[in-house]
């Protein structure tokens, strides 16, 4: 189950003293009040609530910094402006990455202006054709449920299999230019196979300093935060001559 990165919730028989009901999720979720309770024939249920997120809530649009009408000079001077020399005095790694990261991120706020950005769900193939074809098949289905004719129907049988013929060729074309540009534009390949996977790896269950499994993301940040600042030594900055 590990390598698939499952977990199994639950190790309680429901039928004697066997374990048939099994309830695994994915080291991303979490169950939270898993119990086994009274008997609906020779079986125990097994009671739980789990923790999702609502997929559908999307925003229309988001916030990301526009770089072309950033003013880098006076940024540049506000970062100047601060002595880290005495902000950073006995401060260990971790201390002085979030002292120079709280810096930065003022001074990102105050001269890099946003711009609102409309998400791009659709895939690296779609393109206007596809859409209008789209939009053709739909408009032959309403006209078919309208009037159950056999001219409509055939109509509607074309647009169908018209888009199909178009959806595969713009893969096949699209595939092709990509390996081809793949040794001088190496980022287009890996995006495009990146967008192909089914399955994204995640990290799977932690284990803290006190032993315990921590399986939030929350908690798997910090462990591994803990980790990578512990590597990093302090020194002592009024020695040096």
């Amino acid at each position: 189950m590990s390598t698939n990165s499952l977990q199994q919730h639950g190790n309680e028989p429901t039928r004697g003293n066997n374990i048939p009901d099994l309830v695994m999720t994915t080291t991303d979720l979490n169950i939270n009040g898993l119990e086994v309770t009274d008997k609906i024939g020779d079986h125990q249920m097994i009671d739980f609530s789990l923790e999702v997120q609502d997929s559908n809530t999307r925003t229309r649009h988001k916030q990301v910094l526009d770089y072309k009408r950033a003013n880098f000079e006076l940024m540049k001077e506000e970062l100047g402006s601060h002595n880290y020399e005495i902000l950073m005095s006995n401060k260990n790694a971790e201390e002085s990455y979030m002292i120079l990261k709280e810096k930065i991120a003022t001074a990102t706020e105050h001269h890099i202006l946003k711009k609102r950005v409309r998400p791009i769900s659709n895939p690296p193939w779609f393109s206007q054709e596809i859409k209008c074809l789209i939009n053709a098949r739909q408009h032959s289905y309403r006209k078919l449920k309208r009037y159950q004719t056999e001219p409509h129907r055939q109509e509607h049988i074309h647009a169908c299999r018209a888009f199909k013929r178009t959806i595969k060729a713009t893969k096949r074309n699209k595939e092709i230019t990509v390996a081809a540009q793949a040794k001088t534009n190496p980022n287009s390949f890996y995006k495009y196979g990146n967008h192909r996977r089914l399955k994204r790896d995640i990290i799977g269950p932690l284990i803290d300093s006190e032993d315990s499994t921590q399986t939030n993301n929350k908690s798997k940040a910090k462990i591994l935060n803990t980790n990578f600042t512990s590597v990093f030594t302090h020194k002592d900055l009024t020695e040096i001559s």
